[in-house]
């Protein structure tokens, strides 16, 4: 290396670093000094040199073990976990960028609950439901994990239930309180997540979490599960509750959507899609859509008129429900964000500005 630092000793000082600062990633790509994001924005640490190759090589290998190691040169990217000194957890990414390997890196705080996240105490309720469906959503980086983990931490502090965790990899640690939580991770604890969610049929849980649906046969023994007494919690990449539910019935053929359609409108608990937004005085702060399924919301997804939910959202307030637009309003007039920085993640531009 072209630094006094061993590959060690540069990584623990780059995690001291972003803990330090509140940062929530690292970046080390080739040709750049590391950076850190804070607060949603990227800062080069300019004191230290740019990373070689093969300073990304030896970092990578102090993370991962030799079999992932292999499989990362096979498969030229690779998902890990890594705990730092006992203390710190961060998820890990490597990857192929124009032939020389980059590393990302995030922090995984310790659990929060929901007050402490500022999300609606509703998920609280709702991780106390004994089955049924419940999703998390919204763009990469956002926080569903977080609130994921607030809910399973919810319930292993409250309830006496066994909990089946299927990441990949497992992010945050549950240690077992009043409940008993499993947690298993793909690749190392079993080969899938379709097959460890089938598996967890037969393991006498009482919920289950999956960290992302990758296919319609995860999705299908979700829902599946979830009419048979489970509550089952999991997260897509999507942006609203209709488009997650069309995202949903989409992954079917055409021949099976139907079916499906009917299975989701009887076990859909809700919908919560949320984006982190920069808070004034530094940070970030959750702005959310919640539907939560009632009468209405079954007959928009059996008769195909999901493009009807906003409206649902829009007219049920008084069930909890709300609106992304709604809801950073409700931050604007309540000071927690800018309006102009509100402005740029509205919706609808036109409704916002009505709402203050």
């Amino acid at each position: 290396m072209e630094t006094s630092y061993t590959p060690k000793e540069l990584l623990n000082l780059l995690i001291l670093t972003l803990v330090k600062e509140g940062g929530s990633d690292i970046h080390l790509m080739v040709g750049l000094p590391p950076a850190v994001r804070i607060h949603g924005e990227i800062i080069s640490i300019v004191k230290l040199p740019a990373i070689r190759e093969d300073d990304t090589v030896a970092i990578l290998k102090e993370m991962i073990d030799e079999a992932q190691y292999v499989k990362f040169i096979s498969k030229l990217q690779i998902d890990f976990s890594y705990s730092h000194m006992k203390e710190y957890r961060l998820r890990g990414h490597a990857f192929y960028e124009k032939g020389n390997i980059s590393v990302v890196l995030r922090l995984i705080p310790k659990v929060k609950n929901v007050a402490e996240l500022n999300l609606p105490k509703v998920l609280e309720e709702i991780a106390l439901r004994k089955q049924g469906f419940f999703l998390v959503t919204g763009p990469v980086g956002q926080g569903k994990s977080t609130t994921l983990a607030s809910m399973i931490d919810y319930i292993n502090q409250n309830e006496r239930k066994v909990i089946t965790t299927i990441e990949d990899p497992v992010e945050y640690i549950h240690v077992s309180h009043k409940s008993y939580v499993t947690q298993r991770e793909v690749g190392f604890d079993t080969n899938s997540f379709t097959e460890a969610l089938s598996a967890s049929l037969r393991q006498d849980c009482d919920v289950i979490l999956i960290g992302e649906m990758r296919d319609a046969d995860a999705i299908k023994t979700a829902v599946t599960a979830a009419e048979t007494g489970h509550l089952v919690i999991s997260t897509l990449h999507t942006n609203s509750a209709s488009q997650t539910i069309d995202r949903i019935i989409d992954s079917f053929p055409s021949e099976q959507q139907n079916q499906i359609r009917s299975q989701l409108a009887a076990s859909l608990i809700g919908i919560f899609s949320q984006r982190l937004v920069s808070k004034i005085g530094g940070g970030l702060f959750p702005i959310y859509e919640l539907m939560l399924t009632n009468t209405a919301v079954q007959n928009l997804i059996r008769e195909k008129r999901t493009y009807e939910i906003d409206n649902i959202i829009d007219t049920n307030s008084n069930l909890g429900m709300i609106s992304f637009d709604k809801c950073l309003a409700d931050a604007v007039l309540r000071g927690d964000i800018a309006l102009d920085t509100a402005m740029k993640y509205a919706k609808d531009v036109n409704t916002f500005q009505q709402l203050i």
